[in-house]
């Protein structure tokens, strides 16, 4: 079962101050760059694995969607998303996505962010999506970026130079990795980019577009303290085609 951390109560109330959390979409640096991937959401069947406060699954809503299903392991997600939902094309049900079982054909659509790196059978899940897609259908996802989430101690070391370095290290050894982030003991599940891209095409999907996150110059002008986000990718995006 994948590890159910936002359910934790300290985990929780410090994820509730964070500025995605407060602010939603308009508060993820890395939104407008998911944005731009998005196609027309005009009658499409959408699906959000990881739907959090269902930030995500009220947009898909007002631009368009027929019909959204929010999915999240986290009761407490879950509480706050229905709390703050009205439209009646939007749902919500508590789904493990280690396990997750999704109507075939069911879904143009099936968007998630940051999500997958906790997944550990990321293979069974790609599987499990692609028969879930009709024709045509996508896979649009962020996770953290591979080389953010590999070091044993993911946090800026200082260079001889006074400035900033990102310490990567075991990049190639595969699996958990365990941080101490708002709470003690959050496990995420490391996979080389190479893992990611092939488990994708294994799985029947076309790659679209591959996007290692990183602020804009106008970004920037709005907001200086995002330099740091340019010395290492801590987003990877991904769009995909059935």
């Amino acid at each position: 079962m994948t590890q159910n951390i936002y359910d934790d109560p300290g985990f929780f109330e410090g994820y509730s101050r964070l500025q995605r959390s407060v602010d939603g979409l308009a508060g993820a640096a890395e939104w407008p760059a998911i944005r731009a991937l998005l196609p027309d959401l005009h009658s499409l069947d959408v699906v959000d694995l990881g739907c959090g406060f269902g930030w995500f699954c009220r947009w898909a809503a007002e631009h368009g969607a027929a019909g959204v299903l929010g999915l999240d392991v986290s009761d407490n997600m879950l509480a706050r998303a229905r709390a703050e939902t009205t439209d009646a094309r939007i749902r919500y049900d508590k789904a493990d996505l280690e396990r997750l079982q999704l109507p075939a054909g069911g879904f143009d659509l099936v968007y998630s962010s940051l999500a997958f790196h906790y997944i550990k059978d990321f293979a069974g899940l790609l599987i499990n999506i692609r028969q879930a897609l009709k024709p045509g259908g996508r896979l649009i996802f962020s996770i953290e970026h591979p080389i953010y989430m590999a070091p044993r101690q993911p946090e800026w070391l200082v260079g001889a130079d006074g400035g900033k370095v990102w310490p990567l290290n075991a990049y190639q050894i595969e699996g958990p990795r365990v941080t101490n982030w708002l709470a003690e003991g959050v496990v995420k599940q490391h996979r080389t980019m190479g893992t990611t891209l092939n488990l994708l095409i294994k799985s029947g999907f076309t790659i679209a577009h591959v996007e290692e996150w990183s602020p804009s110059d106008a970004e920037l002008a709005l907001h200086p303290e995002w330099a740091i986000e340019r010395e290492r990718p801590m987003f990877l995006l991904i769009s995909t085609r059935t």
